[in-house]
């Protein structure tokens, strides 16, 4: 068992080693046409890259520790 484990680990390792490469549409395809409001076709790269829309950051802290909530007057039971 522990043999299996090791040689699936190293197959997932040796997996992950793939080479890098510049992103090109497949044979006979194009890239999507360029949008309207810029002045040059947009890379591959740029076309996978996510817009501040699609990813938005936090803007809440966020808890770094437990701390008792509140007391929630909403919160009752069903009828």
């Amino acid at each position: 068992m522990r043999r299996v484990l090791i040689g699936a680990a190293f197959l997932l390792a040796l997996a992950a080693c793939g080479g890098k490469r510049e992103l090109t549409p497949a044979p006979g395809e194009s890239l999507p046409p360029k949008p309207a409001a810029e002045p040059t076709p947009l890379t591959p790269t740029q076309l996978i890259t996510p817009s501040v829309q699609a990813r938005p950051q936090r803007s809440d802290e966020l808890l770094k520790q437990s701390e008792e909530r509140r007391d929630d007057r909403f919160n009752l039971p069903p009828r």
